[in-house]
């Protein structure tokens, strides 16, 4: 006979489930610095870059003019004409106020130009500043900053930009020479005390170069000849088989500016053109044949890699807006996009030219105005770029990435998504901008 018991029944637990929304946007953050007014102290704005909310903004020196955040992007550095270097902190900046920013004051006269902040040296960061009005290369330990050693450049030469990349044996100081061929100053940088180990004849007028992230090639972007000169930094020698690119003619008028796109093995070239015309954008293949490249040439050598077939051949030129002054690429080299900054005295406004690397085709023109009534506050144009636009910096992430966008006459930062190529709004910087970087690619 079965018997019922008197215990309490069983009941199911449900557990509620929450939902599950999309992933966050990774932690990092748009820095912009900018000058409010000629001799008044400039301002650095700090926008997270998930809501586009401003974070911080601390004051650093009068009339800032130039700006870099090194390659971990922890440490943001601003130099100024009158030779004073700002360094502040940008990975965790929220509450960052002027007090944490730390100035050095640079030699007498030093005429500071461009920064190149290099980690992994002999010194640990090193901060590499040419000084034009010495005609040489202040060395500074990031411990300080102070003074490691002034490298003079090569005699009757100009320096301007230091060529680096985060570990690499050395670095490349540019400098130069009228209408003469410019000089790439080889500085070793894995000396506790970086010296000057050999001098290498580049194009006319270096203006800026780029290093591969493996630190095997160096490019130099030589203005006053139309063209890329290409060192071998393991060789410490001009690229033995293409020291040029191209071998003949030129890649454009006015070269300015370039990026390594590693995904592709290409690299970018602006070239600014003639300030009233349409400039252009060079595609350039850059394969070597190493290990990540495979061809079948016996003179590979993993270790110091040659050059693979099709190295420094022009693959696309796409024209762009009128005067493009620089280019960021998204780091899946997926599309670039090239800011041109137009022609304030001839009445061009500037644009923003999407440039399709797959295709190599511009995919779309984000125009921009610079009237004083249609920019009068974030929402008054809400789909153009406000200013004649002078700086980018693009960032990827998921759902979507952005580009941000200053102009040295208009104190409004604009901001575009990647998903639509479309402007999403604009932040007030309080100034008129120098630059804006992102702190993660």
């Amino acid at each position: 006979m079965l018997t019922a018991g008197c215990g309490a029944s069983y009941r199911p637990v449900v557990s509620a489930i929450n939902p599950v929304g999309p992933a966050g946007q990774p932690t990092k953050f748009a820095v912009a610095v900018s000058s409010p007014a000629p001799g008044a102290p400039g301002l650095v704005t700090i926008v997270d870059f998930s809501g586009d909310t401003v974070l911080a903004t601390p004051s650093i020196q009068h009339d800032p003019s130039y700006f870099v955040i090194g390659n971990s992007g922890s440490t943001a550095y601003v130099v100024n004409k009158a030779g004073a270097l700002d360094t502040f902190a940008v990975s965790n900046p929220a509450g960052l106020i002027t007090a944490d920013v730390n100035q050095t004051t640079l030699l007498p006269n030093a005429l500071p130009s461009t920064i190149t902040p290099l980690a992994g040296t002999g010194a640990g960061t090193t901060i590499f500043i040419p000084q034009t009005g010495r005609d040489s290369i202040a060395a500074l330990s990031s411990n300080g900053p102070s003074l490691l050693q002034e490298l003079s450049g090569p005699a009757g030469t100009t320096p301007n930009y230091v060529v680096g990349f985060d570990g690499a044996p050395r670095a490349y100081a540019l400098s130069s020479n009228g209408a003469g061929p410019g000089q790439a100053a080889a500085i070793e940088t894995t000396l506790s005390l970086p010296a000057v180990s050999n001098t290498l004849t580049v194009g006319v007028n270096p203006v800026y170069g780029v290093m591969s992230p493996d630190a095997t090639r160096a490019y130099i972007v030589n203005q006053g000849s139309g063209t890329v000169s290409v060192i071998n930094v393991q060789t410490n020698q001009l690229d033995l088989t293409t020291p040029t690119i191209p071998a003949t003619g030129t890649l454009g008028l006015n070269p300015v500016w370039a990026v390594v796109v590693p995904t592709l093995v290409e690299m970018v070239v602006v070239n600014q053109g003639d300030g009233t015309h349409p400039g252009s954008l060079s595609v350039i293949s850059i394969p070597l044949c190493n290990a990540v490249t495979p061809i079948n040439n016996p003179s590979c050598n993993a270790n110091n890699p040659s050059d693979a077939i099709g190295f420094g051949t022009v693959v696309a030129t796409v024209p762009v807006g009128v005067n493009p002054v620089m280019v960021d690429v998204l780091k899946d080299g997926s599309r670039a996009y090239v800011v041109n900054s137009g022609n304030a005295a001839a009445g061009i406004e500037g644009s923003v030219s999407v440039v399709n690397l797959q295709t190599n085709q511009v995919t779309a023109t984000i125009g921009a105005t610079s009237s004083v009534t249609a920019t009068q506050n974030f929402d008054t144009s809400p789909t153009l770029i406000y200013g004649h636009p002078n700086s980018i910096s693009v960032s990827l992430a998921s759902p979507t990435g952005k580009v941000y966008i200053t102009s040295p006459d208009n104190k409004f930062m604009t901001v575009l998504r990647t998903d639509t190529d479309a402007v999403t709004t604009h932040i007030s910087l309080q100034g008129l901008g120098l630059r804006v970087l992102v702190t993660a690619p």
